[in-house]
């Protein structure tokens, strides 16, 4: 990563659960500061910092005495609320000592996929590191549900990432990055040093497999790299024990694997549109179609359509898929599904005929239209 003087990074620093509270051993304060350490420092040459951290649940449970998580939604929840006091106020103290002051910004699925709430979640991060203030983000498991939780905090901090355009997201773990295959079950395999985000052979060497007190595992962390990278982020996974990782990290030291973006940034409003976690619904186009959105970056008009499905209203997010099912765009749509079951496989000039009015003659405009990578 560049470090040219004068040029301000924007960086996010995500950490996970098992290393925040000593694989469920309560909160391991020693690392915590630490890591606040080493943010002060990187604060100091010009870098923005947001941190994204797991542990809330992690430090519930244990407040509780539950040694196993919890499946039970209504469960994850009362550990959340009871172990985001003890979470917070440990990183309060730890940036306070070094004369930094910390904000706590909890968000679901629904915030982001809100475009209003969206916007201003954006407005406020900007807004607090703008005043050297160093945001905390963390899932809001106190409130979520299984239809609005992000399920990670690995996609939740790629979304961040995509929602302030951080150059750079740095994901801690418990394992020095990305092997060809399970250290833990193999000696013979080799750490990636350097590959291309959304690289398909990544996720064959990766393992699903979360900690206990995680929701997530490699598998998660490559598909928050390849979400990143929608706004031209970088992103690196990396041992959060090694000693000094993240200011090695961005003096540009050979830590971890480092997944790099060379593909073309998205808007912020296509970037907005592809990371809809939930959408309403869902329309099959033909290859006609197929071609006209992805090749020659048309609008989607009804002809193309072949198959509706969901219940939608106007100006809601649905993906356009092929026959198979492989999900090709996310879009807003301008009719609701009922309007749209009644018109696809039509050319426009049948809309007014067939609905006795025009919303508008596309189904959906190239400049609602993200495609999916």
């Amino acid at each position: 990563m560049s470090t040219e003087k004068n040029l301000i990074k924007r960086i996010i620093v995500k950490i996970g659960s098992s290393l925040i509270t000593g694989n469920g051993q309560g909160l391991d304060l020693t690392a915590l500061e630490e890591w606040t350490r080493q943010v002060s420092e990187i604060k100091q040459q010009r870098c923005e910092v947001i941190l994204v951290s797991s542990g809330a649940v992690a430090e519930g449970m244990l407040r509780l005495g539950w040694n196993k998580r919890p499946s039970m939604i209504h469960d994850l929840q009362a550990a959340a609320a009871v172990g985001q006091m003890g979470l917070i106020r440990a990183y309060e103290d730890a940036f306070q000592n070094l004369g930094l002051h910390t904000a706590q910004i909890l968000l679901t699925h629904d915030d982001l996929s809100n475009r209003t709430r969206y916007l201003n979640a954006r407005s406020t991060l900007r807004t607090l590191i703008d005043m050297n203030i160093v945001p905390i983000v963390n899932e809001n498991d106190s409130i979520a549900t299984d239809e609005i939780k992000f399920g990670d905090n690995d996609t939740l901090a790629a979304l961040v990432a995509n929602l302030v355009e951080a150059d750079t997201l740095i994901i801690l773990t418990d394992q020095d990055g990305l092997f060809t295959g399970d250290p833990r079950a193999s000696s013979d395999v080799v750490k990636v040093d350097i590959a291309e985000a959304g690289d398909p052979l990544l996720e064959k060497m990766a393992t699903s497999n979360g900690s206990t007190f995680g929701s997530g595992g490699m598998l998660t962390k490559l598909r928050a790299a390849k979400r990143a990278a929608r706004s031209g982020t970088h992103t690196v996974i990396a041992n959060g024990k090694k000693t000094d990782v993240l200011l090695r990290i961005l003096a540009g030291e050979n830590v971890g694997t480092r997944l790099k973006t060379s593909k073309p940034v998205m808007t912020a409003r296509k970037q907005w549109l592809s990371n809809h976690l939930k959408v309403r619904g869902s329309i099959t186009l033909d290859e006609g179609a197929i071609r006209a959105i992805s090749l020659n970056h048309k609008s989607l008009l009804p002809i193309g359509v072949i198959a509706v499905e969901g219940d939608f209203g106007r100006g809601d997010v649905v993906t356009c898929t092929n026959k198979d099912g492989d999900i090709i765009a996310y879009g807003l749509i301008n009719y609701n599904s009922e309007e749209t079951h009644q018109i696809k496989g039509m050319s426009s000039e049948r809309i007014e005929k067939t609905l006795g009015y025009v919303e508008d003659l596309e189904l959906i405009s190239r400049d609602n239209l993200a495609l999916e990578d």
